[in-house]
Order: C-alpha cells, then sequence, then structure tokens
C-alpha cells in the first residue's frame, strides 16, 4: 500500500493579512496531515503564498512599495501564522521565488510544444478581486456598477491581446475523468456544480495579460503576463520540482492525495487546473474537496466589508487548541460555518474543561491516592471494561475509511461520544466504593486511563499541545502517538509512575 501522502492548503493571496478563512484551511489541512502522521504516513504538507497579478500590484502601488517588497513583509504574515497556528507544513512556496518560475515557464512550453497554446485577442469581463474572467450571465448590474454573480466582485471590461488555452478542447476528457473517477470532487454538491459547468460548454481561456507588469513572463514573449492562476495552481508541483519529474519527492508525493481548497476557487481546481496537467500529459491530483466558508455575522468575509476576523485576537483570548478545537468541531466540514464567541466558550467549558480536561483529572487524581501513583498491575477485565475499550478497536478501520473520505464530522462526534461513555464509565462504576475490591478498583483505573490514552492519541491532530500535555500523565512524548494503538487495551506499562498535570483548560467565566 501507498504510505506516502501529499496534502496542500490554496496558495494564499496576500493582498491583505490573514483571517479566519486562511486560518480555517490551513488548520483542517493541519489535522489530515497530523492524522496520517500518526497513522505510519510519509506526509507532505504544503501551503504558501500566490504574489503575482494586477490585485497585488495595485495594493503595492497603493502604499507606494515596492511590489516585490510589499510581497516579502506581507507573505512573511502568513509564514508567521504557519508557526502561530502550529501547523506541521513541510514546505512553504512563494510564487516569486525561482524554483516556482522555472517550473511554470516549463509548464508553459509544454503546453505550448503539444499546440494546447495560441495567440488571440480577448475581449470580455475581468475580476482583479477574483483574477477570474466571467461571461456575461455571470454579471450583474447594480448601482450602475458590474460585478461577478457568484463573488459580488467588481468587473472590468479587457481588450487585448491574449495567448488562449484550449480550454475548449478538454470538456468530453474532463467529463469523462470525472465519471471515471467520482471521488475525485467533493462533497457531492460541488461536484455536480463542477459537471454542470462543463456540460453548459467550456470556452477557450486566456491565459496570459498585457496591460501589467507584476509575474512571470510568457516565454520568448516579454510583452506577455502568463495568467495569474496558470502561474498559482502550478505551485503543487513546482513544490515537489517539476520538471524534474525523477527526483524523490516528485515520485513519492505526486499526484497529491489531497488539494483542500475553499468552495469559491473550486472551477480553478476542478477545471482549469486537471485541464492543463492533462494537456501537459501530467497526472492528476487524486482529490479535490471544497470546503464551505467561515462566516462572520452570516456573510463570507471581505476587506471591503469590513467583517474579516482575526484569528490572532481569538488565539490571544482563548488560546490555540481552544479554537483548533472549535472550528474542526462547530463547523460541519463541507458546509458553511458561522463564528461565535458563544459558542466557542460553551466548547471550551463543556467538551474541553468538563468532559476532557476533568476526566484527566479526576482518574489521574484518583489514582494517586488510591494507587501509588502507578498505573495498576493487577488486573481483571469484566464485560463493561472490555465494551468500553473494544468500541476503539472495533472502529479502527472505519475512522480511517472516514479520514479518507474527509468526513471530519464522524471522527469528533466519535471523540466527543468517547468522552461522554469514558466519563459516565467512571461514575457508574464507583471505584471510591471499591476499596474492599483491590483487583475491581485497580480495573477500573486502569480502563479508565487507557480510555484517556485512547482518546489523548485522537485528539492529537485536532489540539496537539493539549493532548501532548495530557500525556505526560503517562511520561508519553509525541514520537509515542499512533493511532494503530487506540486499538491496544494493554498499551499502558502496569506499574509505571503516574504524574500529576496541570488544568489543561481554565473554564471561561460566562458573566464576565
Amino acid at each position: 500500500m501507498d504510505k506516502n501522502y501529499y496534502i496542500t492548503t490554496p496558495i494564499y493571496y496576500p493582498s491583505a493579512k490573514p483571517h479566519m478563512g486562511h486560518a480555517y484551511s490551513s488548520i483542517i489541512a493541519d489535522f489530515f496531515a497530523r492524522f496520517k502522521k500518526i497513522d505510519g504516513y510519509k506526509v507532505y504538507f504544503l501551503t504558501g503564498t500566490d504574489e503575482h497579478g494586477l490585485k497585488i500590484q495595485r495594493a503595492a502601488e497603493k502604499k507606494n512599495l515596492d511590489t516585490l517588497k510589499f510581497c516579502d513583509e506581507i507573505s512573511k504574515t502568513f509564514k508567521d501564522l504557519t508557526k502561530t497556528l502550529n501547523l506541521t507544513n513541510t514546505d512553504f512556496i512563494r510564487t516569486t521565488e525561482n524554483r516556482h518560475k522555472q517550473s511554470v515557464q516549463h509548464l508553459w512550453n509544454e503546453l505550448k510544444k503539444n499546440d494546447e497554446i495560441y495567440l488571440s485577442k480577448y475581449s470580455g469581463w475581468y475580476s482583479v478581486s477574483d483574477e477570474a474572467f466571467y461571461n456575461n450571465d455571470e454579471i450583474e448590474e447594480i448601482d450602475n456598477k458590474k460585478i461577478a454573480i457568484s463573488s459580488k466582485s467588481p468587473v472590468e471590461w479587457v481588450d487585448e491581446e491574449s495567448y488562449f488555452f484550449r480550454l475548449s478542447k478538454w470538456e468530453k476528457p474532463l467529463l469523462d475523468f470525472y465519471e471515471k473517477n467520482p471521488d475525485f470532487i467533493s462533497p457531492n454538491s460541488r461536484k455536480n456544480e463542477v459537471i454542470s459547468f462543463v456540460k453548459n460548454g467550456l470556452k477557450d481561456l486566456s491565459v496570459s495579460r498585457k496591460s501589467f507588469s507584476w509575474g512571470i513572463k510568457v516565454p520568448n514573449d516579454d510583452h506577455h503576463i502568463i495568467y495569474v492562476w496558470l502561474d498559482a495552481l502550478t505551485n503543487y508541483i513546482s513544490a515537489l520540482n517539476y520538471p524534474d519529474t525523477n527526483n524523490e519527492l516528485y515520485k513519492n508525493f505526486w499526484p497529491a492525495s489531497l488539494h483542500l481548497i475553499g468552495k469559491d476557487i473550486l472551477r480553478f481546481h476542478a477545471v482549469y487546473w486537471p485541464a492543463f496537467l492533462l494537456a501537459a500529459k501530467i497526472e492528476l491530483p487524486k482529490k479535490v474537496y471544497g470546503h464551505g466558508w467561515i462566516l462572520s455575522n452570516q456573510e463570507k468575509m471581505s476587506k471591503s466589508k469590513g467583517n474579516i476576523l482575526d484569528p490572532l485576537e481569538i488565539i490571544d483570548q482563548y488560546g490555540l487548541d481552544p479554537l483548533r478545537y472549535y472550528l474542526i468541531k462547530e463547523v460541519s466540514f463541507g458546509n458553511d460555518g458561522n463564528i461565535s464567541q458563544e459558542r466557542l466558550e460553551d466548547c471550551i467549558n463543556s467538551d474541553l474543561a468538563n468532559n476532557y480536561g476533568n476526566l484527566c483529572q479526576r482518574v489521574t487524581a484518583f489514582a494517586i491516592k488510591n494507587c501509588q501513583s502507578k498505573i495498576p498491575e493487577k488486573i481483571e477485565f469484566n464485560k463493561d471494561d472490555l465494551s468500553i475499550l473494544d468500541k476503539f478497536s472495533n472502529n479502527l478501520e472505519n475512522i480511517r475509511l472516514n479520514i479518507d473520505n474527509q468526513n471530519i464530522n464522524f471522527y469528533i462526534d466519535f471523540i466527543v461520544n468517547s468522552l461522554f461513555e469514558a466519563n459516565k464509565y467512571f461514575n457508574d462504576q464507583e471505584p471510591w466504593k471499591k476499596k474492599e475490591d483491590p483487583i475491581r478498583l485497580n480495573t477500573i483505573v486502569y480502563t479508565t486511563l487507557e480510555i484517556v490514552r485512547k482518546i489523548s492519541f485522537m485528539l492529537y491532530p485536532i489540539i496537539p499541545a493539549s493532548s501532548i500535555k495530557a500525556l505526560k500523565i503517562f511520561d508519553l512524548k509525541e514520537k509515542d502517538i499512533e493511532f494503530n494503538s487506540i486499538g491496544n487495551n494493554n498499551f499502558l506499562k502496569k506499574g509505571n509512575l503516574i504524574n500529576k498535570i496541570d488544568i489543561l483548560f481554565n473554564k471561561i467565566d460566562k458573566n464576565d
């Protein structure tokens, strides 16, 4: 079985500082990367910044900054965010890097060599904000201003010489590919949207611009700049040192296992990108997943609306792991999700402080007091103990399958239910009443400690710092976390010392 896993975030467009939508995509990607890592995979996790195009050029001009200097500064805020969010990304790519430019120009030459690109003239609507072309039926007029119906971004009429990619030629091959690879686009609602778009007919795509200069030049034609999306999408292979397809990175990790993106850039990833790759005779990625938006007051966040939520402010107030947990649990993956301070505080108090943190504290304190601060040695499992322990081993493959189908909701529900059952088990078994039956008392303590260990392993991809802190109870380190071992009911070494830990999560006083 292939034990390599390549996951990518959208390549972020740094015309302004990062917002909650960027944090969400990155945290979700990190969740998958960490899970695959503890499940024995060699993981390559890519993120980065898309720094070309007219939008960036205008943003730099507005601040009277050299364009590259502007990109250096704002790209750094995205790179710093990877550390703030505790991401495990392997690489951070910038489209202004030479390694990327060389890959893009090589891909262009391959398309040109295969007669997939030709010179003509473009006349039509273009959104600088979206860096996207729109047909007449995708435009509406509001207050005498033309805007794109889907994004509500302003559009302007462009009339200039342009190179075109023969996208229309790939209409049927794309539809055939979608049919033969039903899991290529997820969730299903996004797949249906893409198929409908392609069935409506594809027009050849303008893939160069002459009206601005900030970008990668078309090989052998310095008057043209390569279309920012053809440039940006190539990052997924330029990071693997394309066009050297014999290097270890490329051989091990292409095709990508999962392109994780926001639903607003689905067309670029599920139509244009596979068409470019087919035309260049490059293998297609295995899956594109278009997740929903993080909303602010039921609206998509945008600079123009002034409703951008700053993840750094929430992290400063509540901590990183509570934010990671909240975004993974409360946003139904694939759908839009609305940020609510009240729900975040409820999550911290109910799930993290009461259910998880309190369970860790209770069983540890009881074991320190009643089991000589050691993991009990003499135990005899009964059906109640095995019932709650075996739930994990019985669901190993089911959990893996759900992760491979990006069903994060199943994963988090499994953990929340397991925490509820563990607390109920400890209460119902009443070990404090079993002091005359030391073996039974020991078994209840051992069983509950094992459940704490199993749940902490499963929580690692979601709240890594907190789960590692909890595992100090057993002197376990990050390197000891293996998903397969949650199926082992005798993982903890009997007789080993148990350590007292500090409170994992402070409850929020809702009266403040």
